[in-house]
């Protein structure tokens, strides 16, 4: 019996990733350069993949012409006014309030910090929808997706078991963690992810198609 749903934040809840891709790739043009996608796609949603930094390695295309302290705030600044102007993504309400009806437990997993997540859940109005949110200050250093930790914690703060619980995920690295984890994983890519070609035990262009029933129906 599924008695918990456990939401990856960034991509999942809020399409953190899209406009932040977006900034690099039109600071990336100014210059005369193109940003690596497949590179960049290794990081989203964790670091387990790669350590690409965008700021650093436009550094070096431009011989050291460009700062990329400077490159860092300027893009936080930009993506941050096109992500505060973005709304929760489709279907996410609806099954967070269908989990609510059903007495199952809501958690978010996220490999962000605390101080991203928890404001960004804040702002939304949807903090008190979720018993607990476990970003990358609650594992060892090193250990956020793809690696399980971020989930095993889950399950042990909401205590209960792998195959009572339930993740969405919309990232290569977050279905990997939470496939290691052992625990049933619902991919939803969002439109940056969905070119990486991510795919869970059940895949779904948006929570808006699926609904609880619908999928407690499909689990084994």
């Amino acid at each position: 019996m599924i008695k918990a749903l456990i939401f990856d934040f960034d991509g999942l809840i809020l399409d953190t990733e899209t406009p932040e891709v977006l900034v690099w790739q039109s600071i990336y043009h100014e210059h005369g350069f193109e940003l690596p996608l497949h590179e960049w796609e290794k990081t989203i949603g964790g670091y387990g993949l790669s350590t690409f930094d965008a700021a650093e390695h436009l550094s070096l295309l431009s011989q050291g012409r460009l700062d990329p302290v400077s490159m860092r705030t300027r893009y936080r600044r930009e993506s941050d006014l096109l992500i505060q102007a973005s709304a929760i993504m489709p279907g996410v309400i609806n099954m967070i309030e269908q989990a609510r009806e059903q007495g199952l437990q809501r958690a978010i997993g996220s490999s962000s910090p605390h101080a991203w997540v928890d404001t960004h859940v804040k702002r939304l109005g949807i903090f008190h929808y979720f018993k607990q949110i476990i970003c990358q200050e609650d594992v060892p250093p090193g250990r956020t997706k793809p690696n399980p930790d971020i989930y095993l914690k889950a399950l042990e703060m909401l205590k209960v078991q792998s195959t009572e619980a339930v993740i969405f995920e919309d990232s290569v690295n977050g279905v990997e963690a939470a496939r290691r984890a052992g625990i049933f994983v619902v991919a939803v890519p969002n439109p940056l992810t969905t070119m990486m070609g991510v795919s869970g035990d059940i895949t779904i262009s948006s929570l808006a198609d699926l609904s609880l029933q619908d999928l407690l129906a499909k689990i084994p």
